[in-house]
């Protein structure tokens, strides 16, 4: 059982910057792709970002793509997502999930495992 953690997030102004961070317990950590899935209410969750498990390969949804980084550290346990140049559509509960295969997933279906959540809150 891998149980993960997020923190991070926060209310951020526009332009402004944020990084999440999410650790995990477990052994098998390097093992597993992560993911960062986000929720805005009223709306379906998202794929944000994902990364594999040696972080050799990474995804990004292209709403995201140049203003948003995923990375992990397997020594930490931990996976992060750096955002840039937030804007209020980016407002949502930030989610980190991980997939028991360690190959990057663009569904929900691939992961197995899922922290409880972090809100995001970009003002205008």
């Amino acid at each position: 059982q891998v149980q993960l953690v997020e923190s991070g997030g926060g209310l951020v102004q526009a332009g402004g910057s944020l990084r999440l961070s999410c650790a995990a317990s477990g052994r098998t950590f390097s093992s597993y792709a992560m993911g960062w899935f986000r929720q805005a209410p009223g709306k379906e969750r998202e794929l944000v970002a994902a990364i594999s498990y040696s972080g050799g390969r990474t995804y990004y949804t292209d709403s995201v793509k140049g203003r948003v980084t995923i990375s992990r550290d397997n020594a930490k346990n931990t996976v992060y997502l750096q955002m840039n140049s937030l804007k209020p559509e980016d407002t949502a509960v930030y989610y980190c999930a991980g997939g028991r295969y360690g190959t990057v997933s663009s569904s929900e279906g691939g992961y197995d495992y899922w922290g409880q959540g972090t809100q995001v809150t970009v003002s205008s």
